[in-house]
């Protein structure tokens, strides 16, 4: 097939705790990519201008088939056989190396493809190789139904403590924010939203995107840190705070300005690696976490250790929410279209 012949293409949507994923599982003939690793497979995308899986990316993710918020996700062969299958992220800015909202509609989707197969009660593991390396989706069971999916991340880690990062609100000087740099399979900032003196709330959630972009541009080169750059942004507010749970808000800013619907799986287990290196994590305690729509993620601790020479712990974080079904789609991709391969407004 030539890349200017039009084309159909099918995909299954999911959301997780409302952030939508987008699923491709047969990819058109003209949509491959080389790599013996998901991460070797990224970069030969993102290095090659044009590349057909990029312009796939934009015709399923931009309008008309998508809009500015929209992620989704490529299937490709996993690493070896340890994997059921590879997962190449993408959203409207590119292909990231993590995401764990996905992770979990992705645990939905192996089961409810016969992938991986179900059980009564009980649990079983879904596998996945992303760019970032090889994480699980642990899907749970009760009577036959799903009841919850825990995202088990790569391991987790906070890198940068307290950088100064100054930024202008409207009607207001200079302001220096503390920011905390940590991995989660992608780079995550955390800012205190009290801080910025903004309410999490939808109505607020352009004002925190301009914030985070900000942000993003002064951390520069400090939010560098496995070949990648600093990709989310994660404004949280504490509510409350017990021996057994702490419970926070937040709204995540990824890529050049979307906003996360959900808690962010990969922010969240960004933010469980923080709270550990702060002792606000220990043992089995929880973090309660919601999104700027009110949905929630728990998360909390499976391991850590203490590696030689690091300032902070190293933990493999376990988030917990699930995944939704909400259509099969077969679009018509045609690249006469005036319009192709898409747009988006904001």
């Amino acid at each position: 097939m030539s890349e200017r012949e039009a084309f159909w293409v099918q995909t299954e949507d999911w959301h997780t705790a409302g952030e939508p994923f987008r699923i491709i599982s047969d990819l058109p003939p003209h949509c491959t990519t080389t790599g013996n690793t998901v991460w070797e497979r990224r970069l030969n995308i993102i290095n090659q201008p044009n590349h057909p899986l990029d312009v796939l990316r934009q015709s399923l993710c931009h309008e008309p088939r998508g809009h500015a918020d929209m992620y989704g996700g490529f299937i490709v062969p996993p690493n070896d056989s340890g994997a059921h299958f590879g997962v190449l992220f993408w959203h409207r800015d590119g292909f990231s190396t993590a995401c764990g909202h996905g992770t979990i509609a992705l645990g939905r989707w192996a089961i409810a493809k016969g992938l991986v197969e179900s059980v009564q009660d009980g649990s079983v593991e879904v596998k996945i190789d992303v760019p970032s390396g090889r994480v699980t989706a642990e899907v749970n069971f009760e009577n036959g139904k799903v009841v919850h999916v825990n995202f088990i991340n790569v391991p987790s880690y906070q890198f940068a403590k307290e950088l100064p990062v100054n930024i202008s609100l409207p009607g207001s000087e200079s302001l220096q924010l503390k920011v905390d740099l940590s991995w989660g399979g992608a780079t995550c900032a955390s800012v205190d939203a009290r801080a910025v003196d903004m309410e999490i709330k939808p109505s607020n959630a352009q004002r925190f995107i301009e914030v985070a972009r900000q942000v993003k541009a002064e951390v520069g080169v400090r939010g560098e840190h496995k070949d990648t750059s600093l990709y989310t942004i994660v404004f949280f507010e504490t509510l409350s705070e017990t021996d057994e749970a702490i419970e926070q808000r937040n709204v995540t800013v990824y890529a050049e300005g979307a906003i996360d619907r959900s808690p962010c799986g990969s922010g969240t287990g960004a933010r469980v690696a923080t709270l550990l290196a702060q002792g606000k994590l220990n043992g089995n305690k929880k973090l309660i976490h919601h999104s700027i729509i009110n949905t929630t993620f728990e998360a909390r601790v499976v391991s850590q250790q203490q590696d030689e020479g690091s300032q902070f712990p190293t933990c493999i974080p376990e988030v917990r929410g699930n995944a939704y079904l909400t259509g099969r789609h077969n679009f018509f991709i045609d690249p006469s279209d005036p319009t192709f391969p898409g747009f988006f407004l904001k």
